[in-house]
């Protein structure tokens, strides 16, 4: 297929024409002509991929259907599942093949962060959250004592920041004798730290300095593969009033961060598509800047430099001053307008994205100097949504050709498996295998596979409500199987094992409290909201040695198996009341209007979005896909009705109206209830049923377009 046979659109072949080739050893002709052949090629395996995902679902509809009435026989469906080839025979044990990992994503566990691609500001933030002050975050939220700062500065506030980060230092770098808290002097001698004249009772966990030995201006400490920077500064409103001046503990936060093309995003065109594709590129460059206005101020945000220390030795240490960077692909099912073929067909997004994302990522690779994203040679692609290993397979094949095409070596595209649909937790070893000379991540997301997991069980009956399902035990099994698996498979040490979103950005205090469970479960990565909740999740992984813990858990072996992931949280005694099936339904409508209004009308697709009781929630379309999904197995299996439904949207609608009645650049859904908002809404709860896999985007990606060409 020769280049002159694709048709482009205008926007993305000057952007990448004049944009991204230049500096690169690759023409455009060689580009263009290398995406052909990947479409030509890989475009009929695509989609013969999702007509699989198709008849499987229609199989397990039908044996649903036709068993309906009858106890659960679980050997029967689990033989039922094989003889479709939804469950496919497990092999030998093995271990990934994986190399040239950086130590973000090898052996340093901590925090990292997911960021719509499409914003520059929040590209900037996740990016340069790879430090942050323990003292801001502490008092700038509910965790130092549960609620948050109010008005001007509270010097009691911040005399119990101070104190709680001291009782912290206490605890992951102890003095031989004495307290932080109350540390007068902090000094280098002969390469040892010295804390009013007594050592660290581990002397190694000293790794740095700035300014001079007898009294510098920071020290640098080291714990798990963690820095933390104790900057000192007597000037400093904080410092003036602590003995040795301290005054402030910056910590090592997002240790790595997802560039995110997908599920934050709305991405439907061209246009669209080169917004997220500059941001991409301004990362690799090193050149991204954003300029806004705070407090009547022009401000210019820039990526963050390297940071230099005194090493003990007395030679020059440096650290990364910002987060090593993925980058999030779509997944196999959508396609973009962007680019057409010859017959006049939309191209996979997927296989799009697989070529110009990493095409982007090689202006990191051939940099020889200053800071780099990775010092290993890798370019990092997240690949969501797949559904078991043929398709982890052919994500696989995508990129060894894109590696020809790009002219770089066999493997330097590593891949992370997102383990959120039914068919790939089932089946996880045997994707990890598909791709086990790249597979740097496997991450449970827990969102979608509750959405996949209700869509694939629709026919099965009606389903607990939403704070039950997660309460079952396929939940349970699901986490730890993710774990237990990546073990086995050798990922400690070379790849990440991660865990799902804390989505309350606003309540720090209940994240400290509960997220704690992710490293002790083993996952040495885990995805926050926000740098705040980086910087405060990071005290975590000081807590728990994650490696200790999942060499613990590797001698133990497996925790759990199939059998468990294959339990159906259905609803086990209907006896809910009109009210709870009422608050239920309102629940899950408010939560989509809110999220699909932004996303539809502003083409915002990750925000803050009040619940019905006014608590702020991160929405994506994972949440959303969940909920809609959630009220259409009600509505198919009559707990509710369309009607009922139909008032409840409106209700909501009004309700969702009002939180958001001081945006300017909001419109309003009532009282006429015929906006495209209002009906993309009402399409994914009512069409709920008939979206492949109970995904949310064709119904999203269409009427965002609908609104788009109207506006033209």
């Amino acid at each position: 297929m020769p280049q002159s046979d694709l048709t482009i659109a205008p926007e993305l072949q000057r952007f990448i024409e004049q944009e991204v080739l230049p500096g690169l050893d690759i023409t455009a002709d060689q580009l263009w002509s290398g995406l052909a052949g990947l479409l030509q090629d890989f475009t009929p395996q695509n989609r013969a991929l999702l007509e699989k995902r198709a008849t499987i679902q229609r199989q397990i509809d039908t044996w649903h259907r036709d068993n309906r009435d009858r106890p659960h026989d679980r050997d029967g469906y689990k033989a039922f599942l094989h003889e479709i080839g939804y469950l496919v025979p497990e092999g030998d044990d093995f271990q990934i093949a994986t190399e040239n990992t950086d130590p973000e994503i090898a052996t340093v566990p901590g925090p990292q962060l997911v960021v719509p691609s499409t914003n520059a500001r929040f590209v900037l933030n996740a990016a340069n959250a790879r430090w942050g002050s323990l003292y801001d975050c502490l008092y700038g939220t509910d965790a130092v004592d549960g609620t948050a700062p109010q008005g001007g500065f509270d010097a009691g506030r911040a005399a119990r920041v101070v104190a709680r980060a001291a009782v912290f230092l206490d605890e992951i770098f102890p003095l031989d004798g004495g307290s932080h808290a109350n540390a007068a002097e902090y000094s280098v001698t002969d390469g040892a730290l010295q804390v009013d004249g007594s050592p660290l009772r581990d002397p190694s966990a000293f790794v740095g300095y700035r300014g001079d030995a007898a009294a510098p201006d920071s020290v640098l400490l080291r714990n798990h593969g963690l820095h933390v920077e104790l900057v000192f500064d007597r000037s400093h409103p904080i410092g003036r009033n602590a003995p040795s001046g301290l005054a402030d503990v910056q910590m090592e936060s997002a240790i790595s961060a997802i560039v995110d093309l997908e599920d934050s995003v709305a991405c439907v065109d061209a246009e669209d598509k080169v917004l997220a594709y500059r941001n991409w590129l301004g990362l690799m460059k090193g050149d991204l800047e954003e300029r806004f206005d705070k407090g009547g101020k022009t401000i210019t945000r820039r990526l963050h430099p390297d940071r230099g220390y005194t090493a003990p030795d007395g030679s020059t240490l440096s650290l990364k001053g910002r987060a090593l960077l993925l980058v999030r692909n779509v997944g196999h099912l959508m396609t973009n307008p962007a680019i057409h073929t010859p017959d006049g067909q939309e191209v996979y997004e997927g296989l799009m994205d697989a070529m110009l994302s990493v095409l982007i990522a090689m202006h990191d690779l051939n940099k020889t100097s200053g800071p780099r994203n990775t010092t290993q040679g890798s370019v990092y692609v997240v690949k969501p949504k797949m559904h078991g290993p043929e398709e982890v397979a052919f994500a696989d094949a995508v990129m060894a050709r894109v590696e020809d095409v790009l002219g770089l070596p066999r493997h330097t595209v590593k891949l992370g498996i997102m383990d959120e649909e039914r068919r790939t937790s089932v089946n996880l070893k045997e994707c990890i295998r598909a791709a086990r000379h790249r597979v740097c991540f496997i991450n449970t997301g827990f969102l979608d596979r509750t959405g996949d997991e209700i869509h694939t069980s629709m026919e099965a009956g009606p389903f607990s409500r939403k704070d039950f399902i997660k309460r079952k035990g396929w939940i349970t099994a699901y986490e730890n199987q993710n774990v237990d698996i990546g073990l086995e498979c050798g990922l400690s040490g070379r790849a990440q094992i991660g865990k799902g979103m804390w989505a309350v950005p606003d309540r720090m205090a209940a994240m400290l409290e509960a997220k704690i469970e992710h490293p002790r479960a083993g996952a040495n990565c885990a995805w926050v909201p926000s740098p705040t909740a980086a910087t405060l999740h990071a005290t975590h992984y000081h807590k728990v040695d994650v490696l200790a813990v999942q060499a613990e858990l590797a001698r133990g072996g497996r925790r759990a198996y199939v059998d468990a992931l294959l339990d159906i949280p259905l609803a086990a005694y209907r006896k809910w009341t009109p009210d709870q099936i009422r608050r239920e339904v309102e629940n899950n409508a408010q939560g989509i209007l809110g999220y699909v209004v932004r996303w539809i009308d502003q083409g915002i697709g990750c925000s803050k979005v009040p619940d019905i009781n006014d608590v702020a929630l991160m929405e994506d379309r994972a949440t959303c896909r969940i909920s809609a999904q959630h009220i259409a197995n009600w509505l198919h299996h009559g707990v509710v009705s369309r009607d009922e439904v139909t008032s409840i949207m409106r209700q909501m609608a009004e309700v969702v109206d009002r939180q958001n009645a001081d945006d300017p650049a909001y419109s309003p859904m009532a009282p006429g209830f015929d906006g495209i908002a209002f009906q993309a809404a009402c399409d994914l709860v009512f069409d709920g049923r008939e979206q492949p896999s109970g995904y949310t985007e064709p119904v999203l990606h269409r009427r965002r377009l609908e609104l788009k060409a109207r506006s033209q």
